[in-house]
C-alpha cells in the first residue's frame, strides 16, 4: 500500500528551505525587509584554528540571528571572528557589502556580552557598566550608563556590589555592560547557560522584546533549540564548522535540509526504509515495516540507498476508521497507547510490521480506541526522505 497524496510544484518550497525567501516581516510594526541585503555576510570563510570550514552566513539587519548547533559546531569561533578577535584564513566577512575592517561612517561597532564572574565581587553595578564607556565625556557617559541600566531593570541598584547579585541579575548586568556603548551589533555566546529552564526561556523572551524595542542587530549562539526558536528571526544551523542550513524558524521547521536539522528543531517520526524511485522533487520509499509511500526528496542518494522518512507528529492525521474508509493514501494502524499531556494528546501507533508512529492531537477530539480500527495519513509535502544517519 502506498501512503500519502503526491503534490507537484515543490520547487518554490525547496527554494524557501534553502533560504531563498526575499521578504520578511520585522518587529511589531509589520514592516517588510529584504533578506537578500544582509547587514553582515560571511562568504566562504575559513579559519582552521577556530574550526571554521567554509562558512556562508547572512545576518539580516535589525533582527536576531541565532547560531544553533551542538558543542564544537563552530558557534563561538564564528562569534570571535565577527567580533574582530581573529581574521579569516580565507574568504571574506562583509559589512553592508564592504570589508568589515573598513566600516562605513557612523558605524557603531560590535558589542559582546561576556561573563562578569571574573570581575571583583566588590565592584558596584554602576562601575561594572561604566568601565565600557570611560572614553566618553562625563555627561554622555552618565547618560549611556543610566540608559543601559534602565533597559535591564537595574536602575536604582547602582551601588549594589557584584557579589550581592544572584544569577539572573548578573546576566542582566552583563547585557547592560555590553549595551552601554550602544553598539550597532550585539554578539552573545550562550549567555543564559547555567540557568534553570523555568527561568531561562522567560528571560530569553524578555531580551527578545528588548532587542526589538531598541532595534539592535543581534547574533546569539546557543545549543538549545527551544531557546533558538523563542529568540530568532533567522537561524543558522552549524555542524562541524559549517552552516548546514539557514532561514527563518518556520522555514527550517517546515522544510529541513537533512535529518540532523529535522531532529534538532522539534520532534519527528523517523521511519527507516529504502529508496525505490527518485524523481526531481519527490521519491518513493519502501519502509522497513512494509508500507510504501511518497515523500519530498531531501538529501537521499539514488534508488537502493538507505534512508529515513521524517514526518512531524502534528502532521499525522488519525481516524477511527479503516484505511479504505479514510481514503486514498491512508495506512492501516493500531493504536497502542494514549497519553494525555494537558494541551495535547500523544497517540502511540503501530503501522505495518512493528513500525512505531507518534501522532499529536488537541484533547477532546474523536480518537480510535486502543486496539480498535484506526488509520493514519499525511500529505507527501510534509514528509521528507533523508539519508540515514547510521
Amino acid at each position: 500500500m502506498v501512503c500519502s497524496f503526491r503534490r507537484g510544484n515543490l520547487a518554490g518550497q525547496r527554494r524557501c528551505a534553502a533560504g531563498g525567501s526575499t521578504l520578511r516581516a520585522h518587529g511589531s510594526g509589520g514592516k517588510e525587509e529584504r533578506m537578500d541585503a544582509p547587514l553582515l555576510r560571511c562568504c566562504s570563510v575559513w579559519k582552521a584554528s577556530l574550526g571554521l570550514h567554509g562558512i556562508d552566513l547572512a545576518v539580516p539587519r535589525g533582527g536576531c540571528t541565532v547560531l544553533l548547533g551542538p558543542p564544537g559546531a563552530g558557534k563561538t569561533g564564528l562569534l570571535r571572528l565577527l567580533a574582530g578577535f581573529a581574521s579569516p584564513d580565507a574568504g571574506r566577512v562583509l559589512l553592508e557589502g564592504g570589508p568589515v575592517e573598513r566600516p562605513p561612517p557612523g558605524w557603531g561597532g560590535f558589542g559582546m556580552v561576556q561573563p562578569i564572574d571574573t570581575l571583583s565581587r566588590y565592584r558596584s553595578v554602576e562601575r561594572v557598566v561604566t568601565e565600557l564607556v570611560l572614553s566618553l565625556p562625563a555627561p554622555q557617559r552618565a547618560a549611556h550608563v543610566a540608559r543601559a541600566l534602565t533597559q535591564l531593570g537595574l536602575d536604582g541598584q547602582e551601588p549594589v556590589r557584584l557579589g550581592a547579585l544572584g544569577p539572573v541579575p548578573r546576566r542582566r548586568l552583563a547585557l547592560a555592560r555590553a549595551l552601554a556603548p550602544q553598539p550597532a551589533v550585539l554578539l552573545l555566546d550562550a549567555p543564559l547557560d547555567g540557568l534553570e529552564q523555568a527561568v531561562r526561556h522567560p528571560l530569553a523572551l524578555e531580551w527578545r522584546a528588548l532587542f526589538r524595542r531598541i532595534g539592535i542587530t543581534t547574533v546569539w549562539a546557543t545549543r538549545d533549540p527551544g531557546e533558538a526558536m523563542l529568540l530568532a528571526d533567522h537561524i543558522a544551523v552549524l555542524a562541524e564548522g559549517q552552516v548546514v542550513q539557514q532561514g527563518t524558524p518556520q522555514e527550517l521547521y517546515d522544510a529541513p535540509a537533512s535529518a540532523f536539522v529535522a531532529g534538532l528543531l522539534g520532534e519527528n517520526n523517523r521511519l527507516p526504509g529504502t529508496v525505490m524511485v527518485l524523481e526531481e522533487e519527490e521519491c518513493q520509499v519502501r519502509l522497513d515495516c512494509g508500507p510504501e509511500l511518497w515523500a519530498r526528496r531531501g538529501d537521499v542518494a539514488g534508488p537502493g540507498s538507505r534512508c529515513i522518512v521524517a514526518v512531524r507528529p502534528e502532521r499525522v492525521a488519525v481516524a477511527a476508521l479503516s484505511a479504505e474508509e479514510m481514503g486514498e493514501g491512508a495506512l492501516p494502524a493500531v493504536l497502542r497507547d494514549v497519553i494525555f499531556l494537558g494541551d495535547h494528546v500523544r497517540l502511540l501507533l503501530e503501522i505495518g510490521r512493528g513500525g512505531a508512529l507518534l501522532a499529536r492531537r488537541p484533547p477532546g477530539g474523536r480518537m480510535p480506541r486502543p486496539g480498535g480500527p484506526a488509520s493514519v495519513a499525511w500529505d507527501s509535502d510534509v514528509a521528507f526522505a533523508f539519508r540515514s544517519l547510521r
